[in-house]
């Protein structure tokens, strides 16, 4: 696997535009596009081998709330779509997986009600990313506005044993920031876990997703990129697969 194909672009999606936040700030918003569907599109043109959805009104309101948007995307791309964003029951699950969603990233709910979490993960096994968000050395639920008493890692083993499919791992105080990801905090992670981590937060450059693609020895799956797609510092066309 080469670079291009360890680079997950980052679609995240509010009042129906493709934006990013910065540091996870409802209100530091940069708008890159009226068309969702279109720019997941463009990624797949250029080359990506899957792609990484946000819902953030969803994540901010609890459940999700661009459900139309994601269903056009999945039926007009042929790369897996992993989404996220407000997942906080069975049944917003089941209509993701429905439309063709191939795994779904649970945060909030893992952490809030393990027994709907479980009766997820048991019915569909292998598709479930549990979101560590982490802000200050804490795991945070609710669009990343709560802080829970859980290190990253605690949060983690908790679930490391269930029929999950792996980790998504955010530094959320350089989500959107490009000031470098949190290798040593990706890498601890990894090490200690038994399922694959996607890392996220803070990729400004090629060589920062050069330094987490030498942790795939350690099970570090893969990068999830937004800004630094957008702003052209990573041109995913000029990557080898």
């Amino acid at each position: 696997m080469g670079l291009k194909s360890f680079i997950i672009p980052a679609v995240d999606i509010k009042d129906g535009k493709a934006v990013r936040l910065f540091k996870g700030d409802p209100d530091a918003v940069t708008v890159y596009g009226d068309n969702p569907v279109e720019i997941a599109k463009q990624w797949e043109e250029k080359g990506a081998k899957h792609l990484h959805i946000v819902d953030l009104d969803g994540a901010f309101e609890g459940k999700p709330k661009n459900y139309k948007i994601v269903q056009q995307i999945v039926k007009e791309i042929s790369i897996p779509v992993e989404f996220g964003g407000g997942l906080r029951s069975f049944e917003a699950v089941k209509a993701m997986i429905n439309i063709g969603v191939e795994r779904v990233v649970i945060g909030s709910l893992a952490y809030q009600n393990e027994k709907e979490f479980l009766k997820i993960v048991n019915a569909f096994p292998e598709k479930v990313i549990v979101g560590i968000d982490a802000k200050d050395g804490k795991v945070a639920i609710k669009g990343w506005l709560e802080k829970t008493e859980f290190t990253p890692l605690e949060f983690a083993k908790r679930f490391d044993e269930l029929d999950i499919w792996g980790f998504l791992y955010t530094d959320v105080n350089r989500d959107g920031a490009m000031v470098g990801p949190n290798v040593e905090g990706t890498k601890y992670l990894a090490q200690n876990l038994k399922h694959p981590v996607i890392a996220s937060g803070g990729v400004g450059s090629i060589e920062d997703v050069k330094k987490l693609y030498q942790l795939k020895e350690f099970g570090v799956y893969g990068v999830v990129v937004g800004k630094a797609l957008y702003e052209g510092k990573i041109k995913l066309e000029e990557l080898e697969d």
